[in-house]
């Protein structure tokens, strides 16, 4: 959670709780990146707020050559619009209707050579080229459908906070067994056209796999829940790749050191300076506050809020940036923006912040199409600065008695962020190191200082067994500050 892509009352704008977010006044500068020569290249506002972008010019430079080089020699090129590298550490890739691919930083550190990145592009540009996303949206579109917390909210709160979980909810088109065959086909025919080994990719479903099962049930999309895999399907390509090779006629490119270099100091798994959570302490160190979690509550974070929801589904808290119209102002604007009936506003402080305290039941349709009230809600707005936070509490109609002691606990527990240690905290990093003869995956690890209980995290980050011997000067990945 950077809050770099909206300010949720700015103006016209709405509250990001009741409508899917829209192009706003940023709160700060977005991250700067080059614009493509492509008619209608930019990134979705919406899959940037979601996910945010990554700060790497070099890897979204080759993106966006390697991209291009493909969408020109594809079978429709004037569909492919554009290539983003989004910055998350899930693992996943997706293409959306108006053409345009969406790699993560958790995929690009996944990948252990331009082959299997290539191929992966291939397989996007493929859902483009073969229009599915686009037969899909009569079904589905990118600002509904499956939440990205998943297990996290039940299907009561996905009512209660519908047009909040849309925000947080990205919802990925989800294509079926046809449409991913041809996708494959397409991504080897694709990735061998401009030069790459396409029988990597194939390899690359075995990480993903691997990736799935020591994760045990996924609470965020996965490449392999939003493209169904197969049984057969690791075979169909290797068949295809195989073909492809040979009519080729020359040796394919893989490309693994020039790959691992190129990924060097890549940010690995959850990033610390946009929030993160230890011992049930949500620390914003670029923002300077902390406040607790509810006890066995899950939590989820990103760019542009932060989520609170009781394990059963049946409440959930959520933090989000309001602006900077004061709180008076802001006030009045979420009470209308709720619906909220027979609201009650309070003045107060918390830990020195000015605050008010919103209570009020919010009217709506219900899931049978009745009118009536949907949810119950306690609000605490708090002025840091210039800058309004809103800690908004959602639960079910009449179960403010049970939930808003919690929410006012959560609330109350927001202050100022001064220890150093939490402050400086700083991301992991993919490093690149370099084997010696006769070591295996294990051994190495062990030699870069490697902790044991990562071992097969790290035998699945870089594609390997830990078992498997290493050649002198192979290269292989760690992870470290």
């Amino acid at each position: 959670m950077h809050f770099i892509h909206t300010s949720i009352l700015g103006a016209g704008t709405t509250l990001a709780l009741l409508l899917p977010l829209s192009p706003a006044q940023p709160a700060t500068t977005p991250v700067a990146r080059p614009v493509l020569p492509v008619q209608g290249a930019q990134p979705d506002p919406q899959v940037v707020a979601q996910f945010g972008l990554l700060d790497n010019a070099k890897l979204q430079s080759y993106i966006d050559q390697k991209g291009m080089q493909m969408g020109r020699i594809s079978d429709r090129p004037a569909d492919v619009k554009g290539f983003t590298i989004v910055d998350s550490p899930i693992i996943n890739a997706f293409a959306t209707p108006d053409g345009h691919v969406y790699f993560t930083r958790g995929i690009m550190a996944h990948f252990n050579n331009e082959a299997q990145f290539s191929g992966v592009l291939g397989h996007e540009i493929g859902h483009i080229t073969a229009r599915h996303g686009q037969k899909q949206q009569t079904r589905s579109t990118i600002a509904n459908g499956a939440l990205i917390l998943g297990s996290i909210l039940s299907k009561r709160v996905a009512s209660i906070a519908q047009p909040a979980s849309q925000v947080v909810g990205l919802g990925l088109l989800k294509y079926g067994r046809d449409d991913e065959n041809e996708s494959d086909k397409l991504g080897v025919k694709y990735s061998s056209k401009i030069g790459y080994d396409p029988a990597s990719m194939a390899d690359f479903f075995l990480t993903l796999q691997r990736t799935e099962q020591s994760s045990g049930a996924a609470t965020v999309p996965t490449f392999l829940s939003s493209h169904p895999n197969s049984a057969d399907r690791y075979t169909n390509v290797k068949k295809l790749a195989a073909q492809a090779e040979q009519q080729a006629g020359r040796q394919l490119a893989v490309n693994r050191d020039q790959y691992l270099r190129m990924i060097e100091g890549l940010p690995y798994g959850d990033n610390p300076r946009e929030g993160y959570v230890e011992n049930s302490v949500f620390y914003h160190p670029d923002l300077k506050f902390q406040f607790p979690i509810p006890q066995g509550w899950k939590s989820q974070n990103s760019p542009s809020q932060f989520q609170m929801a009781e394990p059963s589904g049946k409440a959930v808290q959520i933090l989000l940036p309001a602006g900077n119209k004061g709180l008076d102002e802001t006030a009045q604007a979420l009470a209308q923006q709720l619906k909220l009936q027979n609201a009650q506003a309070q003045k107060t402080t918390v830990n020195g912040f000015p605050a008010v305290v919103i209570q009020g039941d919010q009217v709506g349709q219900d899931q049978s199409g009745q009118q009536g009230i949907t949810a119950s809600t306690l609000t605490y707005l708090i002025q840091d600065g210039q800058t309004v936070y809103a800690l908004v509490g959602l639960c079910g109609p009449g179960t403010l008695g049970t939930y808003g002691s919690t929410f006012q606990r959560t609330a109350q527990g927001f202050r100022r962020l001064t220890d150093a240690s939490k402050i400086n905290r700083q991301p992991e990093r993919i490093r690149i190191k370099t084997a010696k003869a006769g070591q295996t995956l294990a051994s190495a690890l062990a030699a870069n200082g490697v902790a044991s209980k990562r071992y097969e995290e790290m035998a699945i980050l870089n594609g390997m067994k830990t078992t498997d011997k290493m050649t002198a000067g192979m290269l292989f990945k760690v992870v470290g500050k």
